[in-house]
């Protein structure tokens, strides 16, 4: 066997690459293509991708694009989490979240989460989960020393974390081993209400839980910072750091006031974000709340400022329609928290959004943590994002977008005021109709929904769930405009036996149609409006292929050069026979006038309103 010299080179012999020669090359590409004709940085800048908050995506990066002062595991800022090097990994804390407002229901869902591979409880108490008074039946089996409760009572929980410090004394658990959260969030359960007149009375009931527990019980945390009521508004990703970390700032002012120590206080702490299925955004997002927290720990005098986090998979992303798609969103979403240092996870079941979750479908997301774990060994390794220029590089634009946001809450009375005056909730809901625009022009995909819709697919029933906290900032989902259009449909589907049909005059050989016919296909379908397309049409037979179909409505779909040919003379013809609505698959270039005059009313291609165009095309086929 020949051995290598020690210390050798192996690309001794290929000289490094400079930016500029990349850029160059770069450039011919571009420029041959019609894109853009700028030169070094500006082709670079014409490949960049840009994202909500200042941030964009480049294409290239390189270890002059990564920050200085992400520091070493273990220690501050805490970007490549709180665990030292060498320390032993563990994992992330399992922990599924249980809503079933029936107490028995609950704890067999409780058991059977705990025996196969769930290390903690999230438990719904109060008005949108198991009564307060049947929290010690719920949790009747659990070794309250082994596995970590935690409370989510909206505006009961100061009774329900009354009640679970009595049953860990009833079960005799030392308070020394009692493990949990009691999910306090005065101002989180404002924002989730809009009632700002309690927010005094909580936050004063909050401070005292956490003067209760902080001597006596070292590992319940009192106090909760959940971030998702701002993701859940529409939020974007450093919106909702910048909300939290208002809100941890508020905690930290109201229990410092209230005689607790900077360092005790921040223990009484745990973060609560959002995983999306964007897992470089997930990753960075996790990355830079250490970070930001840190900094809020060093400037407050704390001694220590590792941030608890828990991740939850977006609720946001999860669709009604195709649901199983979902598990590969929570996929995602898991493994981007676990890869950005979360130190607990909650995977959504992929009914989540349809009611309450079956036990299959708890065991699914279950099992995604415990394959990402045992099978993956994601957790084996610090950091695994580390040194990756780009999540670098995104970590630090986040953390740097995210800190301005906060500091213009702080310049707006801090997070309270923000909330009362409607200053979060006009910021955020003018992300949510920036990103709505998005949807609707299909620029962000939902596989599913507005992308490979499935007209046929038997609908899931799932038993409805309890309501959530309602009337402050609002809940929206990816799929809200589809999901409207498609319910439109389904109400023409029950009431005259079919769904509203559109069709498709595919012109000219199979090679010339066969792209813009599926473009259109998928189009329409996606706001419930079944395809139909003939084995063949041509500018003779089209007319009698159209009153066959039993649709009312057209598509004209093939290559710009056969449309010179024969849309004009087709489009006329599809009128003729009584289409009340043509539309063209492409961009119409130069001859756009001379379609319009031949019946054409309007042209769908990528990029198009498609919200907009389905909720038009419904209107024009009756369909309330």
């Amino acid at each position: 066997m020949t051995v290598l010299p020690e210390g050798l080179p192996l690309a001794a012999e290929f000289p490094d690459a400079t930016r500029e020669q990349w850029q160059h090359l770069v450039e011919g590409v571009l420029r041959k293509s019609g894109t853009t004709d700028a030169g070094g940085a500006g082709a670079e800048e014409a490949l960049a991708t840009a994202l909500p908050d200042g941030v964009s995506i480049r294409p290239l990066y390189t270890a002059e694009d990564a920050p200085a002062d992400a520091g070493y595991p273990g220690f501050a800022p805490y970007v490549r989490g709180a665990q030292p090097h060498g320390a032993a990994l563990s994992g992330w804390d399992v922990r599924p979240r249980h809503t079933h407002p029936d107490p028995a229901r609950t704890r067999e869902a409780v058991l059977a989460d705990l025996e196969n591979g769930a290390t903690s409880v999230w438990l719904t108490v109060g008005a949108s989960g198991i009564p307060v008074d049947a929290l010690p039946q719920a949790l009747d089996g659990v070794y309250l020393d082994l596995a970590p409760v935690v409370l989510d009572a909206g505006e009961d929980f100061e009774p329900a974390a009354r009640a679970l410090l009595r049953l860990y004394a009833d079960r005799q658990v030392p308070s020394q081993a009692a493990l949990g959260n009691l999910g306090a969030d005065p101002l989180g359960l404002t924002a989730r209400t809009g009632r700002h007149a309690d927010l005094a009375r909580h936050l004063a009931a909050a401070t005292e839980l956490a003067r209760l527990t902080g001597p006596d019980h070292p590992g319940v945390r009192a106090l909760t910072v959940d971030a998702l009521p701002y993701h859940e508004a529409g939020g974007s990703t450093a919106e909702e750091l910048g909300c939290s970390l208002a809100t941890a700032v508020a905690y930290l002012r109201a229990l410092t006031g209230a005689g607790l120590t900077v360092d005790a206080a921040c223990d009484q702490l745990e973060f609560r974000y959002a995983a999306t299925a964007d897992q470089f955004l997930t990753i960075a997002k996790l990355r830079a709340a250490r970070r930001l927290w840190a900094r809020v720990a060093e400037v407050s005098g704390a001694t220590a400022g590792a941030q608890r986090q828990h991740a939850v998979t977006s609720p946001v992303m999860m669709t009604r329609r195709d649901p199983w798609v979902n598990m590969l969103r929570t996929t995602v979403a898991a493994l981007g928290a676990g890869v950005g240092g979360a130190d607990a996870v909650t995977v959504l079941p992929f009914d989540s959004a349809l009611g309450l979750p079956d036990d299959f479908a708890r065991r699914i997301a279950r099992n995604t943590s415990t394959i990402l774990l045992e099978e993956s060994h994601l957790a084996r390794v610090i950091d695994p994002a580390g040194g990756s220029w780009y999540v670098e590089r995104l970590t630090d634009e986040l953390a740097h977008a995210a800190w301005a946001w906060f500091q213009e809450i702080e310049g707006a009375g801090g997070m309270a005021q923000a909330l009362a005056s409607g200053f979060v909730a006009d910021r955020l809901a003018a992300t949510w109709q920036r990103r709505s625009r998005d949807l609707a022009r299909r620029k962000e995909p939902i596989t599913g929904v507005s992308e490979f819709p499935h007209l046929a697919e038997q609908p899931v029933e799932r038993e409805p769930a309890p309501a959530p906290p309602a009337g402050g900032l609002p809940r929206v989902r990816r799929d809200e405009a589809f999901e409207a259009l498609r319910a439109r449909s389904d109400a023409a589907l029950a009431a005259h036996g079919n769904r509203p049909r559109i069709f498709l005059a595919a012109l000219g050989p199979a090679a010339a149609h066969t792209a813009r016919a599926s473009f259109a296909a998928n189009l329409f379908r996606s706001g419930g409006i079944e395809a139909i397309q003939p084995a063949s049409a041509d500018a003779e037979s089209v007319a009698e292929a159209f009153a066959a179909s039993g649709a009312e409505v057209a598509c004209l779909c093939s290559s710009d050069a056969v449309y010179a040919e024969q849309a004009a003379r087709v489009a006329e013809r599809l009128k003729a026979a009584g289409a009340r609505r043509v539309y063209l698959a492409g961009r119409p270039g130069d001859r756009q006038e001379e379609y319009e005059r031949a019946g054409v009313d309007a042209f769908v291609f990528a990029g198009c309103d498609a919200v907009a165009v389905l909720t038009s095309a419904l209107d024009t086929l009756g369909v309330a």
